[in-house]
């Protein structure tokens, strides 16, 4: 009897054991499978086109969103080849890859990843990295955070918001004034090629009131990037973190570049960090998600932009802004400032991209091209130039200062032709023979070099009325 009894503890022994063993090796397994996402799910190319790939075997696994990896290394030894799933059919999945040059051919495998993530880290500051967050300084390997993000992350809720309060200056005289900034406000640079809209991107990259500054440069020159960052920026890299997708790329990589720096951005919020975030260009990241979209058999139904690239646009652009108000109110509220350049196609401020982000943003600076060849820079027109967030920034005595001079600057330039002609006679109109005297001096006080920034510790309206009293002795 006992030595059945013994037989039995000891045949109870064994089978615990060898569950705790199993119970072991599935936990190693499911850490593999979370260290290695491909979880060893594959499919095979079966189509290939110029503009995506066709595979089969993974339409029950996949996700739209989710990368997937191509058993071929990219050329110059960058890493593997990745794609991104954007659509699913019965039975084939079509993947549009992140490089133009893959050794791809029929019966190519393809593992499914996941939705595409990384970790960041505080010790990013100063890096120039690609959309796919890999650095490109050679600088070495980037340290990962502990934390990993998502590139695809839904805007905070409207309710949980925190409130837009605290006014920020930039150093230049025009916006401080005129188009003032807070903290959290999202505001777009609007303006055709060549008027200057990337200069002025770089004089507010160098704004001193923010934590860090997060920049996305999406379809630039390459040559443009390397003096961006080494002349533009400088010594304020050390507090920068540079996003990179040159014009040469694919589209998935300038689609991705602004995923990359607004994840980037959000996870310094989250942190309770004041966030610049600024991108070039907007319409560069709509122009890509065009790209995607009809690949993907999206029709054209604006100057040939799909109906997606109009829902991409504000999903984007709403994840700046302030952050969740955190429920400790000693902690502080991080926010993200977007600063958006929109390149408007052909001058027209009223095509389907331009006219989509400014009802988006808070506000919107435009630049004018007429303005340019005068040689007042920045270029900015005043008068077309608007910041929803004005009221948080002037104080009463203020607002109704700047409405007196935008009534005045308006008088000025409606009679300009008309003065060029002759047709005003000095005196028949006080109030415009005032102008006439003001404005010009206005504008000289407003032009700026573009390493000739202010002091953000002034009181902007403080700097004017002194240039204005230096004038006045000059003159005299």
């Amino acid at each position: 009897m006992s030595k059945t009894m013994s037989q039995g503890r000891k045949a109870t022994a064994q089978r615990r054991d060898q569950a705790n063993k199993l119970d072991r090796l599935q936990g190693v397994v499911r850490l593999l499978q979370e260290e290695h996402q491909t979880l060893r799910i594959c499919g095979s190319v079966t189509q290939i086109t110029p503009g995506y790939y066709g595979i089969s075997g993974l339409e029950k696994h996949a996700h739209i969103g989710d990368c997937v990896e191509l058993d071929v290394l990219r050329p110059f030894g960058r890493g593997p080849a990745r794609a991104e799933v954007i659509r699913i059919d019965q039975g084939k999945v079509y993947a549009k890859p992140f490089s133009r040059h893959l050794d791809v051919g029929i019966g190519t495998r393809v593992y499914r990843m996941g939705p595409i993530q990384f970790c960041p880290d505080d010790s990013w500051k100063g890096r120039v990295i690609d959309a796919l967050g890999r650095p490109i300084d050679g600088k070495g390997m980037l340290t990962p955070g502990r934390q990993s993000v998502l590139l695809e992350n839904d805007p905070p809720s409207a309710m949980e918001r925190g409130l837009i309060s605290k006014p920020v200056r930039t150093g230049v005289r025009a916006i401080d004034l005129f188009t003032p900034l807070c903290v959290g406000q999202r505001i777009g640079v609007f303006a055709g090629s060549g008027v200057g809209k990337s200069t002025l991107l770089a004089m507010l990259a160098r704004a001193l009131e923010f934590d860090i500054v997060i920049v996305a440069l999406v379809g630039e020159r390459g040559r443009e990037v390397r003096e961006f960052i080494s002349e533009t920026l400088g010594d304020s890299l050390e507090h920068s973190i540079v996003v990179v997708a040159t014009g040469d790329e694919s589209a998935m990589m300038r689609r991705q570049a602004p995923k990359t720096a607004m994840a980037l951005a959000e996870y310094f919020r989250d942190k309770g960090k004041s966030v610049l975030m600024i991108m070039d260009s907007a319409t560069r990241f709509a122009l890509a998600s065009r790209d995607v979209a009809m690949a993907s058999g999206e029709p054209a139904v604006a100057r040939g932009f799909a109906p997606s690239v109009f829902s991409d646009l504000p999903h984007l652009l709403e994840r700046a802004g302030p952050g969740p108000a955190p429920k400790d109110k000693d902690q502080p509220c991080g926010a993200i400032t977007g600063i958006f350049a929109v390149l408007v196609d052909g001058d027209d401020h009223n095509d389907p991209v331009s006219d989509s982000i400014r009802g988006i943003l808070d506000g919107h600076i435009v630049l004018d091209r007429s303005i340019a060849d005068q040689g007042r820079y920045p270029a900015i027109n005043l008068l077309t130039s608007v910041s929803r967030m004005a009221n948080k920034a002037w104080a009463p005595n203020e607002t109704s200062l700047i409405m007196k001079l935008k009534g005045m600057i308006a008088r000025y330039e409606e009679t300009r032709d008309l003065r060029l002609l002759g047709g005003y006679t000095k005196g028949s109109d006080p109030e415009l023979d005032h102008a006439m005297e003001l404005v010009p001096r206005i504008y000289d006080i407003l032009c700026q070099t573009p390493f000739e920034l202010g002091d953000t510790r002034t009181d902007p309206f403080r700097a004017l009325s002194d240039a204005l009293m230096a004038q006045e002795k000059k003159k005299g």
